[in-house]
């Protein structure tokens, strides 16, 4: 299974890249038979439908992604055990950050924080604010 996700929509031609490559890793090691499966959410979400179903498929033995990150932002190390105790496993074929994507991720934080503080019709905003203010922006 190969897995390529984005944290937008816009940002298709990353996830397209991310698939040529992946494709061109999996004919390295000679794995004719692969599934692609492209995702867009952030990886701080952990409500992705197709990754759940791909995490549920005992038929997956072997989840193939460009970066740990792609997986999830956090407990990669758990979500990794957990498919080794029933024999599965997670190839990342690029060590390294994605640090795009975690300014996105970070952006869905804080704006889940203020929607919870100041209502979902200004939390976009404010978080798009204290982002700046961060530098980050």
């Amino acid at each position: 299974m190969l897995y390529a996700r984005v944290s937008s929509a816009d940002q298709k031609e990353d996830r397209e890249r991310q698939v040529q490559r992946l494709q061109a890793f999996a004919q390295e090691q000679g794995w004719t038979e692969v599934t692609v499966v492209t995702d867009i959410g952030s990886g701080v979400n952990g409500k992705r439908k197709k990754l759940l179903r791909i995490l549920r498929d005992p038929q997956v033995v072997r989840i193939v992604m460009e970066h740990r990150d792609r997986l999830a932002r956090f407990g990669c190390d758990v979500l990794e055990a957990a498919l080794a105790a029933s024999g599965r496993h997670v190839v990342v074929i690029e060590d390294g950050d994605v640090t795009d994507d975690l300014v996105h991720d970070v952006l869905d934080i804080r704006t889940s924080a203020c929607g919870r503080r100041y209502g979902r019709r200004s939390a976009r905003h404010r978080a798009r604010q204290a982002l700046e203010a961060m530098g980050c922006g």
